[in-house]
């Protein structure tokens, strides 16, 4: 059977500058809906499309607690989109490995960064020689140019609001061809047991991106 690949629209919006693809599990989290004005049409039908869920919790106080939970995504989405984040996906997979068959969850996110010119590997070693508790540093070359590679192990700051659970991070650092931005590929999770895996689909979405539209020819 052939994988099923599905295309988003934003590959053909002219302000794209960066495509990438996710493997089966993730789905898109439409920030521009999410973080849009109240008053714009996004809005609108975002609040139909919650409506009926949020009717159907029977609780009072567990509808509250909903509506809290979701009012706390926006707020990180929107702490995301400020430092230049312009995707985000939850990853969502069923753990095999075991006899538990628990569900794993992870976040990945594309974000652009500006950096001072230089050649697009110098930026890329110095990207993840800079980052701070970094280890199993890798140094790739990648169809779109040279990148690098990083992890660590962070716990949220009580400041975040996010559960005090150790976080594995991953990034892929990507320098864009005019050397003056870099795209920051990053992926999150709390299951530390399975780096090994969760690096290899890093790895992956690496080596699809693309700084030239894939469709160009088609």
């Amino acid at each position: 059977m052939k994988p099923r690949v599905v295309i988003d629209d934003s590959v053909s919006d002219p302000g794209t500058a960066i495509w990438f693809a996710t493997p089966g599990g993730f789905t898109e989290i439409p920030i521009d809906v999410l973080l849009a004005p109240s008053d714009s049409p996004k809005a609108g039908r975002l609040r139909e499309s919650i409506a009926p869920l949020v009717e159907a919790i029977p609780d009072g106080v567990m509808r509250q607690r909903f509506i809290s939970q979701l009012a706390s995504g926006q707020q990180l989405l929107r702490a995301l989109v400020e430092v230049g984040t312009v995707h985000c996906s939850l990853g969502v997979h069923r753990d095999d490995t075991g006899e538990s068959g628990r569900t794993l969850h992870s976040l990945f996110t594309v974000t652009w960064r500006d950096i001072a010119w230089s050649p697009r590997s110098a930026s890329a070693a110095r990207a993840v020689a800079a980052a701070e508790q970094h280890t199993h540093v890798e140094y790739l070359d990648l169809p779109s140019g040279p990148a690098s590679m990083g992890e660590s192990v962070r716990i949220p700051s009580p400041e975040s609001g996010l559960p005090a659970t150790q976080l594995l991070q991953l990034y892929a650092y990507l320098p864009h061809p005019d050397c003056r931005r870099m795209a920051v590929l990053m992926l999150s999770t709390t299951a530390l047991e399975h780096r090994d895996e969760y690096r290899a689909i890093l790895r992956q979405i690496a080596e699809l991106t693309t700084f030239e539209h894939p469709l160009s020819d088609a």
